[in-house]
């Protein structure tokens, strides 16, 4: 389920030029940027990736700008590249000479106090997500490394443009060694995922059927899609959004998740995923926060919809950097994202906690049959190539403010990783730049899942107690799980 054209095919081409001794910043040329790093540089859809690594030894300064100096980060194209724009207002990229000492900026002395270190972390991310401004300028590439030294903690803030969440961190993980074989690169594994099997000679009407799943669900999901990139949009809620929420001031916690448990969990349903759980969890989570929040405010059966950023490569998860660099359409470098209308109805005291599994299985086992994703990556690489970037931009726009909540959700790898050989504790992600009052990002890393809750904080004041219903979900999900299997014993 490919397309036959990649948005980012000229960006793939620039980098293998670069890589054969082309391009060098001694020729003046310049690139023109890809359909999506020309929409997601819009002001209304100005996206930002913030990734905070953890580590439990002190930082080392000199080693890390040596590190990233050694690194194909600083070598590839787009980190050593500057936005600028000709005379008619179009971006392009334009190949200069990097500064280690602009891009690596070490903070000393506490960053809040009476602050936890995650507090602090969280505060100085959202911070950071107010200075795009200075970010954003023509005098460097667009990206950055904070090194919070009080904290143990590094921040990589890269502009979207840059690079999807799957390619920036595959090239992270190539800096990397395991910890405990410290000449390894960390393993990754894409996550599993149930494959539709193939009937014999006689059970061709069941790949008819299959085909007409297919065509039946697609046209469903698309009606939907389209409906919501012009008027349908969800009933008002205390969590609801709005145009221009992207400017308002932000807040950010962390929820915090055993990958066992969720395992657990996953094993009560039958062919259930880790992904079917992580939104049973938001689903029973925000039934929790609006019932404590607002009682009886919102009506049985309403509808909040998320919006899901979904990789389209031909491998799902996590690549080795040297396959997003070869010349293969379904890895190669760039932007290769969809999008997910999921959908939560709310419903008061649902019972048994398991049953927000169950319905979260059936409605994303129904989008796994259609082509939704693929349709919204395809539709939004046309209207940008025949109708320009405002047109995409007001496409995208409008589904995220007729919908609720944003959502992601990354595997890392599964054992213990080291940077310099430091010992890294956790990394967690978010993004900023969408018009939600809620965004949800979720990356796994050594047994361990971490959900980073940002928040418009006039819309949802008390993001930790959001947290905690999510983290409190699992854990009544769980305690179901184990009842259930008791019962069957």
């Amino acid at each position: 389920m490919l397309f036959s054209r990649h948005p980012d095919s000229t960006e793939d081409s620039l980098l293998f030029d670069l890589l054969a001794g082309m391009g060098s910043p001694e020729n003046g040329s310049d690139e023109p940027l890809t359909p999506t790093g020309r929409l997601v540089l819009q002001k209304e859809m100005n996206l930002v990736i913030y990734c905070a690594i953890g580590v439990k030894q002190p930082l080392d300064v000199d080693a890390l700008k040596s590190m990233i100096q050694s690194s194909p980060m600083f070598t590839h194209p787009r980190f050593c590249s500057l936005l600028v724009q000709d005379s008619a207002g179009r971006e392009h990229w334009r190949r200069t000479c990097v500064d280690i000492d602009q891009h690596v900026i070490p903070v000393y002395g506490p960053i809040a106090e009476g602050l936890s270190d995650e507090a602090a972390v969280n505060e100085y991310l959202i911070d950071l997500s107010t200075d795009l401004p200075g970010f954003l300028g023509d005098d460097k590439p667009l990206w950055d490394v904070h090194l919070l030294m009080a904290q143990r903690c590094m921040v990589f803030r890269i502009h979207h443009a840059l690079g999807d969440g799957i390619s920036l961190m595959s090239m992270f993980l190539a800096l990397c060694r395991r910890v405990d074989d410290p000449e390894a690169l960390p393993t990754i594994h894409p996550p599993s995922s149930a494959k539709m099997r193939r009937g014999g000679s006689g059970e061709w009407w069941k790949a008819v059927m299959r085909v007409l799943g297919v065509v039946w669900f697609t046209l469903v999901f698309v009606v939907e899609f389209m409906l919501r990139s012009m008027w349908a949009s969800d009933w008002k809620t205390p969590v609801s959004s709005s145009a221009g929420m992207e400017l308002w001031p932000r807040k950010l916690a962390t929820a915090r998740f055993w990958l066992e448990d969720m395992k657990a969990v996953k094993s009560a349903v039958a062919n259930a995923t880790i992904n079917d759980v992580l939104f049973g969890i938001i689903s029973a989570g925000l039934v929790k926060y609006l019932d404590h929040r607002s009682p009886n405010a919102v009506r049985e059966g309403t509808q909040i919809t998320g919006v899901a950023m979904v990789n389209l490569r031909e491998q799902p998860g996590l690549q080795e950097l040297s396959n997003l660099m070869k010349d293969n359409p379904g890895l190669r470098w760039g932007n290769k994202v969809g999008i997910l209308l999921l959908p939560v109805h709310y419903h008061r005291s649902c019972g048994d906690p398991l049953e927000y599994l169950r319905k979260a299985k059936s409605m994303i086992d129904r989008k796994k049959k259609s082509l939704e994703a693929h349709f919204s990556y395809k539709i939004g690489e046309m209207v940008m190539s025949y109708l320009g970037a405002r047109a995409a931009t007001v496409l995208n726009y409008r589904i995220f403010c007729n919908t609720t909540f944003s959502i992601s959700n990354m595997f890392g790898p599964h054992e213990e990783i080291a940077a310099v050989g430091n010992p890294i504790t956790y990394i967690r992600v978010n993004v900023s730049g969408l018009p939600h009052a809620l965004t949800l990002h979720m990356m796994s890393y050594a047994g361990r899942a971490d959900m980073q809750i940002q928040v418009a904080k006039d819309i949802i004041p008390d993001p930790e107690f959001l947290a905690k219903c999510f983290e409190d979900a699992l854990l009544e999900m769980k305690a179901a799980a184990s009842t259930a299997l008791n019962s069957k014993k």
